[in-house]
């Protein structure tokens, strides 16, 4: 019997922090991608065939326009929260950090320590850090709002500046 194939659709959203790719399989939101010049395809197909046996790619707009919409309503800040589905792939261990990283509102940052201690395991704050590195849907689950104990932004997979840009955006950060 030949394996499943998971049919995925894709689009891209113009926003103040570059291009982002978005992915989508029938059960909600899989994958965000921060745009590297003409990498964003190249880069979700090894993500999707990292994540399945067999996928079938296909450019679809209208089915991604939900989320570009609330997507494009955080950026202009007329939304906090995201509130349609994702279909998250990762470790178990992973989905508890994403889950806890949900729980962190609007305008305010945790550490990796204290992300640690939510999920029950304080001792695991190198892993919080793994695991927000692998966050496939960054901005909906929140990776942003986790910084070092001493309060510095440290590590983000879009870049530092892209960090620094949505905690100011979100109030957390000062303009400067």
């Amino acid at each position: 019997m030949p394996p499943s194939i998971q049919k995925v659709v894709w689009s891209q959203i113009d926003s103040p922090i570059g291009l982002l790719t978005l992915a989508a399989t029938q059960k909600g939101l899989c994958h965000i991608l921060f745009d590297k010049p003409g990498e964003s395809l190249i880069g979700l197909k090894v993500w999707l065939s990292k994540t399945f046996r067999a996928f079938q790619l296909e450019k679809h707009d209208e089915a991604l326009l939900p989320y570009v919409e609330q997507l494009e309503e955080y950026f202009n800040q007329t939304r906090k929260n995201f509130d349609l589905p994702v279909d998250l792939y990762g470790t178990s261990f992973q989905k508890r950090v994403w889950k806890q990283l949900q729980a962190i509102p609007y305008g305010e940052v945790r550490s990796y320590k204290e992300v640690a201690q939510a999920i029950g395991i304080p001792k695991a704050v190198r892993a919080v850090g793994g695991a927000n590195n692998k966050n496939p849907v960054p901005i909906i689950i929140p990776c942003h709002r986790v910084i070092g104990s001493n309060g510095s932004l440290v590590g983000y997979g879009g870049g530092l500046y892209i960090k620094e840009y949505l905690l100011t955006l979100e109030g957390w950060l000062e303009q400067g």
